[in-house]
């Protein structure tokens, strides 16, 4: 206190000075309407500037919450895109009404499901590749469950914890997508050999098809991973060996695996029942 006493002692002057100079521009500006003005003006300028820098911050900061509502907010349009498509498939002698969409309709009710979710963790220059995910048993994510982002296809749910789930990526020598040219719907496999992960192979495609460069590769929906008509990649390269009954096809992949930040785990609630009675049945498929 002391020297605070002492302070204000030596710079008194300067002092008495800068608060005279204050209350002149106080008379100044509260008695003189153009004064008064250009300096509310002004005033309001640097302050708008000085909110908007702090507003800035603020929601840089806030990135990660918004994000994951963005994500989240996707998701609930995109599930109520795959509906619509699901309606446009519905046989045309059904009657449609305004209860169509009524979810006790169990024979039109949608069986996918999809939860957003943040990738932690991802590998691309591996033979086998994984991915994490930051959604676990405590969201309702199971092994099994096929992944996507708003480009296509990711992978498949491989182990879960309570908090965390790895991913196998469709960048994995042992995974195997069942899907089909969007044109004529003529089915295949897409399993990626390795190096470059843009390119993946589509095989199984027979000599009678004519594929085309740039044609539009989707999932079958031949399984209980992928919904029909999720985006796999396009045809770039066809190649006829004389010593084989099936193309060659080489299918850039619609997801860039490099930059991938959020995904979407589908989940199919008739999943159960349709694996349990194929297996029952003595269905095996290697597709996934």
């Amino acid at each position: 206190m002391r020297n605070l006493f002492a302070f204000i002692y030596r710079f008194r002057a300067f002092l008495v000075f800068l608060l005279l100079e204050v209350l002149c521009i106080f008379l100044i500006v509260r008695y003189n309407t153009y004064q008064g003005a250009a300096f509310f003006n002004s005033a309001n300028r640097y302050v708008g500037q000085v909110l908007d820098f702090q507003s800035g911050i603020t929601d840089y900061f806030r990135l990660t919450d918004i994000n994951q509502t963005l994500a989240s907010e996707n998701a609930a349009l995109r599930q109520e895109l795959m509906q619509f498509r699901l309606a446009t498939e519905i046989d045309s002698t059904a009657t449609l009404d305004t209860t169509y969409f009524a979810p006790t309709d169990s024979s039109l009710a949608l069986p996918y499901h999809l939860k957003a979710s943040r990738v932690i963790n991802n590998s691309v220059r591996r033979m086998n590749n994984y991915l994490t995910i930051a959604k676990g048993t405590a969201d309702g994510i199971q092994p099994g469950m096929g992944v996507v982002s708003p480009h296509g296809v990711v992978g498949r749910i491989k182990t879960v914890s309570e908090r965390y789930a790895t991913v196998t990526s469709l960048l994995h020598s042992q995974m195997l997508i069942s899907a089909k040219l969007q044109k004529d719907n003529t089915f295949g496999t897409i399993k990626w050999q390795g190096g470059d992960y843009r390119t993946a192979l589509l095989d199984y495609i027979p000599l009678h098809v004519k594929p085309e460069k740039g044609d539009t590769v989707v999932t079958s929906g031949f399984n209980t991973v992928f919904p029909e008509g999720i985006m796999v990649g396009t045809i770039s390269s066809i190649e006829q060996e004389p010593d084989k009954s099936f193309y060659t096809i080489g299918v850039k992949l619609s997801v860039d695996f490099a930059q991938l930040s959020y995904v979407y785990v589908v989940e199919n609630t008739y999943k159960q029942e349709r694996d349990s009675l194929e297996q029952n049945t003595g269905i095996i498929t290697d597709e996934q």
